[in-house]
């Protein structure tokens, strides 16, 4: 039983390896863009639309709702990111209950590559709307003496966006591996319909997170342009 998707060897040459996480992390990513194609290279804004449109459009529309509630009415700049990751994880775990497929979040190097985009995306968001001196300077607020606690909170929480993930996708992995060696067929497919489900969960809470991280880079913008216009009203 192979418990990361690393150890799982498709091809060596010397050095170089490809294993299962490279090999079906590029096999999803091309996946979801010609599915992507596929799907959009007819669309229509009358009907009767397509069932894979009317898919896009009830998925889009969620993922929309959701960032919307978070981050207010500008969805359009944070939709791109935060969709791709929570479509690339979802299908991932979906894919898992796949016999031989191998979800490339079961491997501790995907969700840290994940995290890792997340922990960039959210300065990238935040300089682009406050701008470099402003958005860094909420890492001094109150007292210089916070910087290394800003730092350390945004570390520990990439590192637990990671983890998080990588667990819970190995860990219903693994129990359904083992159920399958130790009991009959009806518990193991009960585990795996519980899995998949654990699994839309975690692509879920992990972009519902990255929304909430990039609205906190935002929020002391927000804030300053809300006091402003209190005050110009205040004036008048």
């Amino acid at each position: 039983m192979e418990l990361s998707p690393d150890s799982v060897i498709i091809w060596q040459w010397q050095s170089m390896v490809l294993n299962a996480t490279i090999l079906y992390t590029w096999l999803m990513m091309a996946g979801l863009v010609l599915s992507a194609w596929w799907v959009t290279r007819r669309l229509s804004v009358e009907p009767p639309l397509s069932r894979a449109q009317n898919l896009l459009e009830v998925v889009l529309t969620t993922i929309r709702a959701q960032i919307r509630d978070i981050i207010g009415d500008n969805v359009d700049p944070y939709l791109p990111f935060i969709g791709t990751l929570f479509l690339f994880i979802s299908v991932s775990n979906l894919l898992g209950l796949v016999p031989g497929f191998h979800p490339p979040t079961g491997s501790l190097s995907t969700t840290a590559a994940l995290a890792t985009c997340v922990f960039f995306a959210v300065p990238i968001y935040g300089i682009a709307q406050q701008g470099v001196t402003a958005y860094f300077k909420h890492y001094l607020d109150p007292s210089p003496f916070m910087l290394p606690f800003h730092v350390v909170g945004e570390l520990s929480r990439t590192l637990a966006l990671a983890v998080r993930l990588f667990g819970n996708v190995m860990s219903g992995a693994t129990v359904v591996a083992i159920l399958l060696t130790i009991v009959p067929l009806f518990v193991p497919v009960v585990m795996q319909l519980l899995e998949l489900l654990i699994g839309q969960i975690q692509a879920y809470i992990f972009a519902i997170l990255t929304t909430v991280y990039i609205a906190s880079a935002l929020q002391a913008h927000e804030e300053k342009k809300r006091s402003a216009t209190e005050s110009a009203k205040g004036a008048t």
